[in-house]
Protein backbone atom coordinates (compact mmCIF):
# COMPACT_ATOMS: atom_id res chain seq x y z
CA UNK A 1 0.00 0.00 0.00
CA UNK A 2 1.19 3.25 -0.74
CA UNK A 3 0.72 6.47 0.69
CA UNK A 4 2.73 9.11 -1.30
CA UNK A 5 3.67 12.04 0.55
CA UNK A 6 2.69 10.36 3.75
CA UNK A 7 5.30 9.90 6.49
CA UNK A 8 6.85 6.29 5.75
CA UNK A 9 8.23 5.66 9.12
CA UNK A 10 4.81 5.69 10.75
CA UNK A 11 2.69 2.20 10.88
CA UNK A 12 -0.34 2.80 8.85
CA UNK A 13 -1.37 -0.99 9.57
CA UNK A 14 -1.85 0.07 13.55
CA UNK A 15 -4.27 2.86 12.31
CA UNK A 16 -7.88 2.88 11.35
CA UNK A 17 -8.29 1.50 7.81
CA UNK A 18 -10.99 1.92 4.56
CA UNK A 19 -9.83 0.27 1.83
CA UNK A 20 -12.32 2.32 -0.18
CA UNK A 21 -10.24 5.70 0.99
CA UNK A 22 -6.92 3.89 -0.04
CA UNK A 23 -8.01 3.09 -3.56
CA UNK A 24 -9.94 6.44 -4.56
CA UNK A 25 -7.60 9.27 -2.52
CA UNK A 26 -5.55 10.09 -5.90
CA UNK A 27 -8.78 10.35 -8.16
CA UNK A 28 -10.70 12.42 -5.83
CA UNK A 29 -7.79 14.48 -5.18
CA UNK A 30 -6.97 14.93 -8.80
CA UNK A 31 -10.47 16.73 -9.12
CA UNK A 32 -10.65 18.90 -5.78
CA UNK A 33 -6.99 20.36 -7.22
CA UNK A 34 -9.26 21.69 -10.27
CA UNK A 35 -12.74 22.00 -8.48
CA UNK A 36 -10.94 24.11 -5.49
CA UNK A 37 -8.34 26.15 -6.96
CA UNK A 38 -9.45 29.87 -5.05
CA UNK A 39 -10.87 28.03 -2.07
CA UNK A 40 -9.51 28.87 1.60
CA UNK A 41 -11.91 26.70 3.65
CA UNK A 42 -13.02 23.69 3.20
CA UNK A 43 -15.09 21.27 5.71
CA UNK A 44 -15.65 17.98 5.27
CA UNK A 45 -18.58 16.18 6.69
CA UNK A 46 -18.53 12.29 7.28
CA UNK A 47 -14.60 12.29 7.66
CA UNK A 48 -14.58 8.97 8.66
CA UNK A 49 -10.86 6.93 9.11
CA UNK A 50 -9.11 10.32 8.54
CA UNK A 51 -7.62 8.90 5.96
CA UNK A 52 -8.76 11.38 3.40
CA UNK A 53 -8.02 14.41 5.19
CA UNK A 54 -4.76 13.82 5.48
CA UNK A 55 -3.98 12.76 2.13
CA UNK A 56 -5.86 15.85 0.52
CA UNK A 57 -4.75 18.49 3.14
CA UNK A 58 -0.74 18.48 1.77
CA UNK A 59 -2.09 18.11 -1.65
CA UNK A 60 -4.28 21.31 -1.20
CA UNK A 61 -1.80 23.95 0.78
CA UNK A 62 -3.92 26.83 -0.09
CA UNK A 63 -6.59 25.45 1.69
CA UNK A 64 -7.59 24.98 5.74
CA UNK A 65 -9.00 21.14 5.49
CA UNK A 66 -11.72 20.97 8.43
CA UNK A 67 -12.54 17.65 9.17
CA UNK A 68 -15.62 16.80 11.24
CA UNK A 69 -17.75 13.69 12.17
CA UNK A 70 -19.82 11.95 14.92
CA UNK A 71 -17.50 11.95 18.03
CA UNK A 72 -17.58 8.60 18.23
CA UNK A 73 -14.46 8.74 15.04
CA UNK A 74 -12.74 11.34 16.49
CA UNK A 75 -10.42 9.02 17.77
CA UNK A 76 -10.13 7.50 14.67
CA UNK A 77 -9.67 10.78 12.90
CA UNK A 78 -7.11 12.24 15.47
CA UNK A 79 -5.52 8.94 15.21
CA UNK A 80 -4.48 9.78 11.27
CA UNK A 81 -4.42 13.32 12.06
CA UNK A 82 -1.19 12.60 14.88
CA UNK A 83 0.18 10.10 12.75
CA UNK A 84 0.64 12.63 9.65
CA UNK A 85 0.11 16.42 10.68
CA UNK A 86 -0.27 19.14 8.32
CA UNK A 87 -0.35 22.47 9.02
CA UNK A 88 -3.77 23.32 7.05
CA UNK A 89 -5.63 20.00 8.66
CA UNK A 90 -7.66 20.39 11.80
CA UNK A 91 -8.77 18.08 14.36
CA UNK A 92 -12.37 17.12 13.62
CA UNK A 93 -15.61 19.21 14.91
CA UNK A 94 -18.30 17.65 16.35
CA UNK A 95 -20.90 17.14 13.83
CA UNK A 96 -24.45 14.74 13.94
CA UNK A 97 -26.33 15.96 11.10
CA UNK A 98 -29.70 14.16 12.55
CA UNK A 99 -29.27 17.23 15.83
CA UNK A 100 -26.55 19.81 14.69
CA UNK A 101 -26.13 22.85 12.67
CA UNK A 102 -22.91 23.15 10.62
CA UNK A 103 -20.09 23.33 12.87
CA UNK A 104 -18.01 27.04 13.60
CA UNK A 105 -15.31 26.99 11.15
CA UNK A 106 -12.17 26.36 13.70
CA UNK A 107 -10.94 29.27 11.71
CA UNK A 108 -13.09 31.92 12.47
CA UNK A 109 -12.66 31.08 16.75
CA UNK A 110 -8.56 31.17 16.25
CA UNK A 111 -9.04 34.68 14.71
CA UNK A 112 -12.37 35.53 16.40
CA UNK A 113 -13.45 36.75 12.08
CA UNK A 114 -15.76 35.41 10.32
CA UNK A 115 -14.46 33.26 7.81
CA UNK A 116 -17.53 31.06 6.17
CA UNK A 117 -16.46 27.88 4.50
CA UNK A 118 -16.14 28.46 0.90
CA UNK A 119 -16.46 24.39 -0.08
CA UNK A 120 -18.34 21.44 1.79
CA UNK A 121 -17.03 18.01 0.74
CA UNK A 122 -18.25 14.61 1.72
CA UNK A 123 -17.63 11.07 0.47
CA UNK A 124 -19.35 7.95 0.55
CA UNK A 125 -22.35 9.33 3.21
CA UNK A 126 -25.40 9.89 0.85
CA UNK A 127 -26.11 6.08 0.37
CA UNK A 128 -24.99 5.52 4.46
CA UNK A 129 -27.27 8.13 6.01
CA UNK A 130 -31.31 8.01 5.56
CA UNK A 131 -32.95 9.97 3.08
CA UNK A 132 -34.21 12.47 5.68
CA UNK A 133 -30.72 13.60 6.70
CA UNK A 134 -29.72 13.73 2.77
CA UNK A 135 -32.40 16.31 2.76
CA UNK A 136 -30.43 17.88 5.88
CA UNK A 137 -26.95 17.92 4.79
CA UNK A 138 -28.49 19.51 1.33
CA UNK A 139 -30.38 22.00 3.49
CA UNK A 140 -27.87 23.20 5.51
CA UNK A 141 -24.52 23.48 2.79
CA UNK A 142 -27.40 25.60 0.90
CA UNK A 143 -27.28 27.93 4.19
CA UNK A 144 -24.08 27.96 5.05
CA UNK A 145 -22.44 28.08 1.62
CA UNK A 146 -21.88 31.70 0.00
CA UNK A 147 -22.40 32.25 -3.37
CA UNK A 148 -19.99 30.69 -5.54
CA UNK A 149 -19.11 27.88 -2.89
CA UNK A 150 -19.08 24.20 -3.85
CA UNK A 151 -20.71 21.17 -2.37
CA UNK A 152 -18.85 18.12 -3.64
CA UNK A 153 -19.79 14.79 -3.37
CA UNK A 154 -18.52 11.51 -4.03
CA UNK A 155 -20.13 7.63 -4.27
CA UNK A 156 -22.33 5.55 -6.10
CA UNK A 157 -25.43 7.28 -8.08
CA UNK A 158 -28.28 5.42 -9.70
CA UNK A 159 -28.89 7.11 -13.04
CA UNK A 160 -32.14 7.09 -15.32
CA UNK A 161 -33.70 4.85 -12.34
CA UNK A 162 -31.32 2.12 -13.45
CA UNK A 163 -27.91 0.70 -11.26
CA UNK A 164 -24.97 2.00 -13.20
CA UNK A 165 -23.27 -1.68 -12.78
CA UNK A 166 -24.12 -5.02 -11.45
CA UNK A 167 -21.73 -4.08 -8.22
CA UNK A 168 -23.67 -1.00 -7.24
CA UNK A 169 -26.92 -3.64 -7.36
CA UNK A 170 -25.63 -6.29 -5.24
CA UNK A 171 -24.18 -3.15 -3.05
CA UNK A 172 -27.38 -1.58 -2.57
CA UNK A 173 -29.14 -4.88 -1.70
CA UNK A 174 -26.38 -5.19 1.53
CA UNK A 175 -26.75 -2.06 2.74
CA UNK A 176 -30.79 -2.15 2.17
CA UNK A 177 -30.28 -5.40 3.80
CA UNK A 178 -28.57 -4.09 7.04
CA UNK A 179 -30.27 -0.51 7.14
CA UNK A 180 -33.70 -0.28 5.32
CA UNK A 181 -33.08 3.65 5.41
CA UNK A 182 -29.75 3.35 3.65
CA UNK A 183 -29.33 2.69 -0.15
CA UNK A 184 -27.73 4.38 -3.72
CA UNK A 185 -29.62 7.27 -4.11
CA UNK A 186 -31.02 8.20 -7.75
CA UNK A 187 -28.95 10.96 -9.07
CA UNK A 188 -32.59 12.99 -10.20
CA UNK A 189 -33.36 13.06 -7.11
CA UNK A 190 -30.14 14.83 -5.68
CA UNK A 191 -30.15 16.91 -8.02
CA UNK A 192 -33.51 17.89 -7.34
CA UNK A 193 -32.85 18.52 -3.58
CA UNK A 194 -29.90 20.77 -4.27
CA UNK A 195 -31.82 22.73 -7.04
CA UNK A 196 -34.81 23.42 -3.68
CA UNK A 197 -31.31 24.72 -1.81
CA UNK A 198 -29.44 27.23 -4.49
CA UNK A 199 -27.11 24.50 -5.26
CA UNK A 200 -26.80 23.56 -8.83
CA UNK A 201 -24.75 20.42 -10.76
CA UNK A 202 -21.41 22.22 -12.21
CA UNK A 203 -20.07 18.92 -13.20
CA UNK A 204 -20.40 15.74 -12.65
CA UNK A 205 -16.66 13.17 -13.00
CA UNK A 206 -17.00 9.68 -13.32
CA UNK A 207 -14.49 7.78 -10.31
CA UNK A 208 -13.26 4.22 -10.16
CA UNK A 209 -15.62 1.44 -9.33
CA UNK A 210 -18.42 3.08 -10.65
CA UNK A 211 -18.81 6.11 -8.28
CA UNK A 212 -19.12 9.43 -9.30
CA UNK A 213 -18.34 12.93 -8.32
CA UNK A 214 -20.88 16.15 -8.00
CA UNK A 215 -19.80 19.20 -8.15
CA UNK A 216 -22.75 21.53 -6.89
CA UNK A 217 -22.48 25.26 -7.21
CA UNK A 218 -24.29 27.47 -4.89
CA UNK A 219 -26.39 30.53 -6.96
Amino acid sequence: MQNDHLNSQVDIDALPFSQACENNKQPILEVLQNELQGFKHVLEIGSGTGQHSVYFAPGLPEIQWQTSDVTSNHRHIAAWYHAYPAPNLSLPLAFDLAYDSVPINSQSVNSNIAKPYDAIFTANTLHIISWALVEKLFALAGDALPVDGKLIVYGPFNEHGNYTSAGNQRFDAMLRQGNSDSGIRHKEDIVNLANMHHLTLSRTYAMPANNQLLVFQKY
